[in-house]
């Protein structure tokens, strides 16, 4: 009798062990897989099956105050590679066809490879219709290769507004890994001005169109014939206080100088115009912005791209002697009725001259018709250094006014505290007497300088400098007013009533901008010349129209020029003359008015 291997029999039955466990193993697996997961496989599944084409939404336009589009939607062909299918062979062509340097495709592939091979990258925006052509033509043998129409910016009213407006460029690195959860890689984003500040009011809500795909990722038709299929919601559009005609009468007037306008409504802070020179077109960045043409942006020694209404600071010359009289009055040092001798000049440790020469006796309203420099010397002395600093301050002066377009400086009003830092505690006094004509270390803006005129011409209140006033909602198709902070000085009423007085006859009496004086509107003003120790001097200008009921007040700043009443205030009349004294169509009444609204063009309105 043969007695069975026991070695043998143990080895039979850790095999059939091994196999029975594996069997109620892949019986549980099949289990969860089959009942528990089975959406989550589905969906795994779909994924693999369903392809998702991202639709860009129109970013909202851009309409001044009368509804005359600005900044429009205007169609263009963008080149897309869809990595997971691209041949790297093609790259050559590719550039070739729409006009790339070389090596571009591939340098676009490698700092992308973080992302989803699935996600298609714009490769160029703009391109021409000759190479639409060649890729239908081509499309077979163009494997992840397709193009889509996308919308650029358009400057469909001749406004240059390169500072006000901004521009769209493509997604940084950076933006995208803050935030990942709207943008995806090749989108383009608001860059400076308007475009960035209000960029998550006006770019819209994506959609999405579902589309089936075989293996080989080849579209087959619509998924769910595009039930699922999420429309995209255009962005809203913005109701600018801009005023077309009078912010193209500023670029105008100052092409081929370099300066700053700025005019408010000096009831609400609305900026009705606001330029700086010289500027650059903002066409060149719809679509691919050449390197001629970045270089030339950023190494031109004018600096176009800096904004000189919000971030160039300056001493104000004579424009700022206002501020002495209304703080002396304010205060009580001084009276309607009181005046100062000019003899020429005022001692204060050493001689300041007087400009004008001898003026003989005067009150503060003629000291400001003359801008005799003498008077002023006399009243910050008055005043004292700390309580004129105070009431420079509460005319926004030392600090940003907060406008809605982004880059701003505060520039620099001096106080003791700030010369104890520099001189110790003796420092000398005589410095105080430039600071009341806007000389020495005073620097304002020419944005602050807008604001001091709108407080003087509405009797110190005002609101905050703004552009956009409203936005269109997209469902009511209503205007909803921005919310803006109120800026009260405090100063008494009877104190403007003085001051404007002088700037009255600066104007319309004996002073220094006689030229401009117009029989159908009433300016009042101030003129400056502020001395510049790098060559010619900065003309300034602030006033405003009407003198009875003041709509409009500005500030121009003419660098390099000269006299303030020579190159400033012809500036300041043309504008006035562009906002008071022309017929306004107020076309933003049609566009809210389904019955007088005319046709409309992608997202352009066409008359």
């Amino acid at each position: 009798m043969r007695i069975p291997n026991i070695g043998s029999i143990q080895r039979s039955s850790v095999i059939y062990f091994a196999i029975l466990a594996s069997f109620f193993l892949l019986s549980i697996r099949l289990f969860l897989m089959q009942i528990v997961q089975q959406q989550s496989y589905d969906e795994k599944s779909a994924d693999n099956s369903i392809k998702a084409i991202e639709q860009i939404p129109l970013r909202g336009v851009f309409l001044d105050r009368y509804g005359e589009v600005l900044v429009s939607n205007v169609p263009a062909y963008t080149l897309r590679i869809l990595p997971a299918d691209y041949d790297t062979s093609l790259n050559k062509l590719l550039e070739t066809v729409v006009d790339l340097e070389p090596g571009s495709i591939s340098k676009m592939l490698k700092n992308n490879r973080i992302y989803s091979k699935y996600v298609p990258l714009r490769i160029k925006r703009g391109i021409d219709f000759k190479a639409v052509a060649w890729l239908e033509e081509n499309s077979e043998y163009l494997p992840g290769v397709s193009y889509i129409v996308e919308m650029q910016r358009g400057y469909p009213a001749g406004v240059t507004g390169s500072h006000v407006f901004g521009y769209t460029k493509e997604i940084s690195p950076e933006q995208l890994k803050r935030e990942k959860d709207y943008y995806d890689p090749g989108d383009y984003v608001g860059h400076n001005g308007l475009e960035k500040e209000y960029e998550k009011l006006i770019r819209g809500i994506k959609g999405y169109n579902y589309i089936l795909v075989d293996s080989k990722r080849k579209e087959i038709g619509k998924y769910k014939d595009g039930l699922n299929d999420i429309t995209s919601i255009k962005g809203h559009d913005l109701v600018l206080s801009i005023d077309a005609e009078v912010q193209k009468v500023a670029e105008q007037e100052l092409k081929g100088k370099s300066g700053a306008v700025v005019a408010i409504d000096p009831k609400s802070g609305e900026i009705l115009a606001l330029v700086s020179a010289p500027d650059y077109d903002l066409n060149q960045f719809s679509y691919v912005t050449s390197k001629e043409f970045l270089q030339n942006l950023y190494t031109n020694p004018l600096r176009p791209s800096f904004n000189r209404a919000t971030m160039s600071v300056k001493p104000p010359g004579s424009t700022f002697k206002i501020l002495a009289a209304i703080a002396a009055l304010d205060m009580g040092v001084i009276t309607p009725s009181t005046t100062i001798y000019c003899g020429g000049g005022f001692t204060f440790g050493r001689f300041f001259k007087c400009h004008g020469g001898v003026h003989g006796p005067l009150n503060v309203i003629h000291a400001i018709e003359k801008s005799c420099n003498t008077f002023f010397y006399n009243l910050i002395y008055k005043i004292g250094l700390d309580k004129w600093y105070e009431y420079a301050n509460r005319f926004g002066f030392n600090n940003v006014t907060g406008i809605d377009i982004g880059e701003e400086v505060p520039g620099l009003i001096p106080n003791s505290k700030y010369y104890e830092k520099i001189y110790g505690e003796k420092w000398p006094r005589s410095i105080m007497a430039s600071l009341a004509i806007g000389q020495g270390e005073v620097s304002v803006t020419p944005l602050q300088l807008a604001q001091y005129a709108a407080l003087i011409a509405n009797n110190g209140n005002s609101f905050v400098p703004h552009v956009v006033k409203a936005y269109l909602d997209n469902k009511t198709g209503k205007q909803v007013p921005v919310k803006i902070k109120e800026i009260k000085t405090g100063v008494t009423k009877n104190v403007f009533d003085i001051v404007k007085e002088g700037m009255f006859l600066v104007v319309n009496g004996a002073g220094t901008a006689t030229r401009i004086r117009m029989k159908e509107v009433t300016i009042a003003g101030k003129t400056g010349t502020a001395q510049n120790p790098h060559g010619a001097d900065h003309a300034f200008f602030i006033g405003f129209a009407p003198y009875e009921n003041p709509k409009i007040a500005l500030a121009i700043v003419v660098e390099n020029a000269g006299f303030g009443a020579t190159w400033a205030a012809p500036i300041a009349q043309k504008m006035i003359q562009a906002y008071l004294l022309k017929e306004k169509v107020n076309k933003l009444d049609q566009r809210l008015n389904p019955d007088l609204q005319p046709r409309i063009v992608g997202a352009s309105i066409a008359n």
